[in-house]
């Protein structure tokens, strides 16, 4: 262990001379290394955090949840908008029934949306979203409340004008959120009163349920302000089980409502429904095949880099023949030699490596302060950017560590 740890520093310590010796040639062969890793991992890093703030936004959307709407929201160049646009909207009462049909342990909301104003004394915010829901909501989407407290039952069942707001929204009109609790608002042509506030959910990449520039209120006491519901966004929100498989929901689904609109065998279905499940492994998909290009991208540049990495190796062999000629001749084995020249050539790469690390997080910090989308550097990504400068150092010294072992020492000593 002991020699080892001496092999190490030493090895190191010849590294460190080499590069100083040699500028030019140094900062040549680690360029390629530099610029590879820089790539690999600001590709990783940044497509990383992309993918992660897109999922959270499709995971918001519900957790083996299916979305039954008269639209399919797979959407795509050829969308036949025509074949979904005359179907019937999803109803109250169908959500109910399946309800009935479909067991307890499975949650079933109706919801629709619609944009409108809320006005308190002078102060009015248009383009507000109105969330109108059942009671089963905040099993399926839970909602945290910052201040003051959620809907509760008689609220759903009477559909009295008890609302929610979004932290955004009760800023703007209040000053601040905890101002905004037991206010009277204008909603349209009726009164209601913020019984809580949601808390701060900040910006994401998929709309979803966005609550901070939104309100959320009984369906009921929204259906009073709407003149048609179907006009309006209407859609059943189911959520199975834990144990549940979302392919073996949307069969039970598409049996219950087939059954309740009473289609026959022949009849093509009149409904859609669209899997959160499947949202995210098109997300998981997509973000592979840019992967796969930013290893691409940087594989080429760290060909080019191994290539600088086995020239310079290739030229310290030769400054070093006589060096080599002596340690063989007072008994340095070929796998020591060989060893020396490996480590020193992965020191390099690592080195190269580092620089392109360090480049990849200021970059990352930047693009963080300017743009206010965090982008973050993982330990598996640190560790992944390690292993390869490790393994490209192994590759591109083997061929000068082996000539260098296999040298005789009579010549190698004898040599200038």
């Amino acid at each position: 262990m002991r020699r080892t740890a001496e092999i190490l520093l030493t090895t190191f310590k010849l590294a460190l001379q080499e590069l100083g010796k040699n500028k030019l040639r140094t900062f040549l062969s680690l360029f390629g290394v530099t610029i590879g890793i820089f790539c690999i991992i600001g590709v990783l890093a940044t497509v990383s955090s992309l993918e992660k703030n897109i999922q959270d936004g499709v995971k918001s959307l519900g957790n083996n949840t299916i979305y039954i709407d008269k639209w399919d929201y797979q959407g795509g160049a050829e969308y036949p908008w025509w074949k979904y646009v005359n179907r019937p909207s999803p109803r109250l009462i169908e959500a109910k029934l399946l309800k009935d049909k479909i067991g307890a342990d499975i949650n079933v909301v109706f919801n629709f949306t619609t944009q409108s104003f809320i006005q308190y004394e002078n102060d009015k915010l248009d383009g507000i979203n109105y969330h109108g829901i059942t009671e089963e909501f905040d099993k399926i989407q839970p909602i945290d409340i910052q201040y003051g407290r959620y809907l509760n039952q008689m609220e759903f069942d009477y559909g009295t004008s008890s609302i929610l707001i979004g932290y955004e929204n009760a800023e703007k009109l209040f000053g601040t959120a905890e101002k905004a609790l037991g206010k009277e608002v204008s909603l349209r042509n009726k009164k209601a009163v913020i019984v809580g506030v949601i808390k701060k959910q900040g910006k994401s990449f998929i709309e979803g349920w966005q609550f901070d520039q939104s309100i959320v209120l009984s369906y009921r006491f929204m259906k009073q302000m709407l003149f048609n519901e179907r006009w309006n966004n209407p859609k059943i929100i189911v959520k199975g089980p834990e144990n549940m498989s979302s392919e073996a929901l949307k069969d039970e689904l598409k049996g219950a409502m087939r059954s309740i609109r009473r289609l026959g065998p022949v009849e093509e279905d009149d409904f859609a429904l669209n899997a959160i499940s499947d949202f995210s492994k098109a997300v998981s998909s997509l973000f592979g095949s840019i992967n796969l290009g930013g290893w691409l991208i940087g594989l080429l540049s760290l060909i080019v880099g191994a290539f600088g990495i086995a020239n310079i190796m290739f030229v310290t062999v030769r400054e070093r023949t006589p060096i080599i000629g002596l340690k063989k001749a007072i008994g340095a084995k070929r796998r020591t030699i060989m060893m020396e020249f490996l480590l020193e050539s992965a020191m390099i790469c690592i080195i190269g490596g580092l620089i392109g690390v360090i480049l990849v997080v200021i970059l990352a910090q930047i693009f963080t302060s300017v743009f206010n989308f965090p982008v973050f550097v993982s330990v598996n990504i640190l560790a992944l950017a390690i292993l390869i400068c490790i393994s490209i150092g192994v590759l591109a010294g083997m061929i000068p560590a082996l000539s260098a072992a296999k040298m005789d020492p009579v010549v190698a000593i004898r040599s200038k």
